[in-house]
Formats: C-alpha cells, structure tokens, sequence
C-alpha cells in the first residue's frame, strides 16, 4: 500500500528540519559561493542540503521521482506517479547575508497536483505544512488568509519597481510593498495573513512554487498565474508563466489588472 499523503509529510517535515539545521551549521563554518548561469549564486549549502533530502527521501521512498533546482534533471521523474519537489535552499541571496528569508521548501506531487507539502523557515522557527484536503498550518496551529477586499493599503510582496513601472495602463493604488528573497516564503506569508498577496509577472520554476501553492490553496488563497489558470506540475518544463498568491477577495482585482500581459509559457 502507498504510503499515505500524511505519512509523507511526516517525512517531509522531518528531513527539512534536519535541512535547515546542516544549512545553518554551514553557514556558521563559512560558505563557499558559486555564481550559476543568471547571476544566481549558489553554495555549498544548497548542494549539501539537496544530497541530505535526496537521499533521506531516496531511502524512504524508493518509488518516487525527485526533481529538485540542484540536481540535473532525470527524465525518468515524468514516469513516475509521485514525484519529490524541492529546493534545499530558496531565498540564498537572504541566506548568504543571513537574512531570516530563506527555507527549506519540499513537496510531494502526484498526477501533477502537490499533496504534501512543507515550507521551513528556519531563523525564524516557522514551519508551514498542508496536505490535500486537509487545510493549511504554520507550527501546527490552522491558518486563513486576510479578508482584503482592496488594494489600495494592501500588503503586497514584491518588487516596488514593477508596480511604478510607468506601462500600467491604470496606475497601482498606494499599498505596502516589502521584498522577500524566497518566492515560497512569500506565498506562505499570503497563506497565514501577514501578506494580503504576492505577484511576480516572471516564470517561476516548480519548485519555487509546489509546497507554497498546496499551503496557499489549502488555507484558502487563491495561487495561479496571471491569466487565472491552476498549475500542472512534472511536466517536460518544470515551470510555471508566473504568480499570482492573494486572499480570495483580492485575487480578482489584481487578475483584472495583469492578465493583458503577454508571457512566454
């Protein structure tokens, strides 16, 4: 019998935890930092962080396929049913500098929709989980999204300069605009209510996203792209056109104002 969509979060949450605590314990020795393809840095970190959860999810679940930013890609993920989705470390830049903006992000995706998922914060002690159907937690404690239902004064996560783009047929309302480096960590803010939503008008890899998205949807966010479309995850492109998270009441006023842009698929 497979194991069941609990069970794996038990050991999703599990390894992150272990994750975060070799992420920090490196830190503290002195990084090593190489710049990827983009200007994107990565360290040694990242890659000790995705061995441990490749391999603690290997031993555990021999069956799944693994898809993860920093492993080359095996093909063989899109033959299997469920699938490990995850980034060791999003948000490196914060976490190079350490800035608390970084976690452990893991989900496990079946027939292209995740059904566990775990977004850890670990200078902050957040841990955030969902599994499908069974609503959305941070520390174990239930959590909604806010009950916004403008933008003007909303909280929005996200690059200020986007929003004073001078393009936008209609100008953007005052809102509170703040960064934060990790993109599942951002999503997560939107999921709890310390965010009103989180727009990026960029692609967005699936493990950016297939934890946050479960967590969001399963506190009762909407999470979509710009064009109001659900994400299909595991497919020959592991990327999504971009990202809209917002509180439900918001998440319409902002689809209205964005989804005339053109994005490549």
């Amino acid at each position: 019998m497979s194991p069941s969509p609990a069970e794996d979060l038990d050991l999703l949450v599990a390894a992150a935890v272990e994750a975060g605590a070799l992420a920090l314990e490196l830190r503290a020795r002195g990084l090593k930092v190489a710049w990827k393809e983009g200007n994107s840095p990565v360290t040694n970190a990242d890659f000790a962080t995705d061995t441990l959860l490749k391999t603690t999810f290997g031993r555990a679940r021999p069956d799944y396929g693994w898809l993860s930013e920093e492993t080359a890609d095996d093909l063989e993920r899109l033959h299997r049913r469920r699938v490990f989705v995850v980034d060791p470390i999003d948000g490196t830049r914060a976490y190079m500098k350490d800035r608390p903006w970084w976690v452990i992000s893991a989900a496990v995706v079946e027939d292209g929709q995740p059904v566990a998922g775990v977004v850890y914060a670990p200078q902050v002690g957040e841990v955030y989980t969902a599994v499908a159907g069974g609503g959305a937690k941070l520390n174990g404690s239930l959590i909604t999204p806010a009950r916004t239902e403008r933008l003007e004064g909303c909280g929005m996560v996200g690059d200020e300069r986007m929003f004073t783009h001078p393009s936008w047929p209609e100008p953007w309302p005052a809102m509170r605009v703040e960064s934060r480096n990790s993109t599942a960590y951002r999503m997560c803010l939107v999921a709890s209510g310390q965010f009103d939503a989180a727009l990026a008008l960029v692609s967005k890899s699936d493990w950016d996203l297939a934890a946050a998205d479960l967590i969001a949807r399963e506190a009762g966010a909407y999470c979509g792209d710009h064009l109001g479309r659900g994400y299909t995850y595991n497919a020959l492109r592991p990327a999504q056109a971009s990202l809209v998270c917002a509180a439900p009441r918001l998440a319409p006023l902002i689809l209205d104002r964005v989804r005339h842009i053109a994005l490549p698929d």
